[in-house]
């Protein structure tokens, strides 16, 4: 595949990281208050009323989000499946991140909200899969991540030397 390709499909993504965000504002401020108001999602997500009505008014065109007589607004069917796939997918990676990478638990949120909207749903399933797996009681699985860790503790600033990458390249590559 031509990194041309690759970069194409990136810019095809469903979403973008502001309007996964935007969703979960109001998925959350539903949960949380009930209801949820252009001016609630700005406070969120710490940006300007302006700036969250110009997104909101693009989602509402998509439909994926619905605003009533009142102004109130609601997740569409398509907007609620959007922001379960996202959660999930943030899920999954940040229990990657933080309990077979042992990274803090503010990294992995950092670095899972980072991807959450970038998998797609093949590779979010397949993650869920390998990290059950992965902290599953199968005896392989303990023993890979016993080794693994080991081999982390070994490297105390969590920085690889940069020969250990270029062999690692020199492996993919043959």
């Amino acid at each position: 595949m031509m990194a041309s390709d690759v970069w194409k499909e990136y810019e095809s993504n469903e979403i973008s990281h502001s309007v996964a965000h935007h969703l979960v504002a109001i998925h959350e401020l539903m949960g949380d208050l009930g209801y949820a108001r252009v001016s609630d999602v700005a406070r969120v997500l710490e940006i300007t009323r302006g700036s969250a009505s110009l997104t909101l008014k693009a989602l509402k065109a998509r439909g994926l989000v619905l605003e009533d007589r009142n102004k109130f607004l609601k997740l569409s069917e398509d907007g609620h499946s959007i922001v379960n796939s996202v959660l999930a997918k943030r899920a999954i990676v940040r229990k990657f991140l933080n309990e077979v990478l042992k990274l803090d638990a503010h990294q992995a949120e950092v670095d899972a909200c980072k991807v959450e909207h970038l998998l797609s749903a093949k590779t979010g399933a397949q993650l869920l899969q390998f990290v059950r797996f992965l902290l599953s009681d199968d005896s392989t699985a303990r023993q890979f991540l016993t080794e693994f860790w080991r081999e982390l503790a070994r490297n105390e600033d969590g920085q690889w030397p940069i020969q250990d990458v270029d062999q690692l390249f020199e492996l993919e590559f043959r």
